[in-house]
């Protein structure tokens, strides 16, 4: 029987180009040394269960109480975004060695934490199409895909279209700054052509990576 901790594993070595790319590089160059030793990667990366359960509730008070707790949600798109980004590179810094166990907590609670945001949204949205079911089944199959495609080629795929996570989440904050301001009337027809766009860039994500796996099972069979 082959160990599985024999096996290489590159889940920790994420591919692609996206447009914050090179500014998050240098950021993580100059800060991760400077990061207390007290706070370790498993802590950056299960601190996105506390993030992902203040969005909902900021979510719900934005509802029910007013509208400018959405700053709350701002702000914890912003912590789970530099404790995300840091968490990974705190590990390989200091050779911590839980790198199979970071990609799939990492990845599993980044899922809850979507989760989280469209939960928060649907409170303050009258969805009666649950438009935002449907954006959430697209953007796990964005995640499914990674995955997938990961078990396939051995990479890691986190962008696509040069779009990452980081410009998600960037999205994700415009979005609050706008229903701040306009409130969610102006904003709730915006839902089915968000749906629409994410299901196109989807179809396009799909068709190049199948691509790429049958060029590779070709090579291998010749």
């Amino acid at each position: 029987m082959i160990n599985i901790a024999d096996k290489d594993f590159h889940g920790d070595n994420k591919v692609g180009v996206w447009l914050l790319e090179k500014w998050e590089k240098k950021l993580i160059k100059k800060f991760t040394p400077k990061i207390p030793r007290c706070i370790e990667t498993y802590h950056l990366t299960m601190s996105s269960v506390f993030w992902s359960l203040c969005i909902i509730a900021f979510g719900y008070l934005a509802k029910h109480i007013n509208i400018h707790f959405l700053w709350g949600t701002s702000v914890m798109i912003l912590c789970q975004y530099i404790t995300d980004l840091f968490d990974g590179a705190i590990g390989r810094y200091r050779n911590t060695g839980l790198i199979r166990w970071g990609y799939y907590m990492d990845h599993l609670l980044d899922y809850i934490f979507l989760c989280s945001i469209l939960i928060g949204y649907s409170f303050l949205f009258n969805d009666q199409f649950n438009t935002l079911f449907f954006i959430l089944a697209i953007f796990g199959a964005y995640m499914v895909n990674s995955y997938l495609s990961f078990s396939t080629t051995n990479e890691f795929k986190i962008s696509y279209l040069r779009i990452g996570p980081t410009e998600i989440r960037l999205l994700f904050i415009i979005i609050n700054t706008l229903l701040i301001i306009f409130h969610k009337t102006y904003l709730v027809g915006i839902l089915p052509a968000v749906m629409i766009f994410s299901l196109l860039g989807l179809c396009r994500v799909v068709y190049d990576t199948q691509k790429e796996i049958w060029e590779l099972d070709m090579k291998n069979k010749n």
